[in-house]
């Protein structure tokens, strides 16, 4: 059974691979800062649109990525 994925430090640890401030990764999806902050403290939940935009830059990373994603959702899709 796949362990249940924890969003918010999965936007963490793939902002911090990015070596991107919460600002400027708030810069990237379009939203404010205090979204992200939300995000990674479990306040909120990335959009869809925003998920999209995370497995692609999740894709982007190569096997870096596919690390970071079985990391937080158990399973490489």
């Amino acid at each position: 059974m796949a362990k249940q994925p924890n969003i918010g430090k999965l936007v963490r640890a793939l902002r911090q691979e990015l070596n991107l401030s919460q600002e400027k990764f708030a810069a990237e999806f379009g939203v404010t800062f205090a979204t992200i902050n939300r995000w990674e403290n479990k306040r909120a939940t990335p959009s869809p649109l925003a998920m999209q935009r995370i497995s692609t830059l999740l894709n982007e990373l190569g096997d870096r990525g596919k690390i970071l994603q079985a990391s937080y959702f158990g399973e490489e899709e």
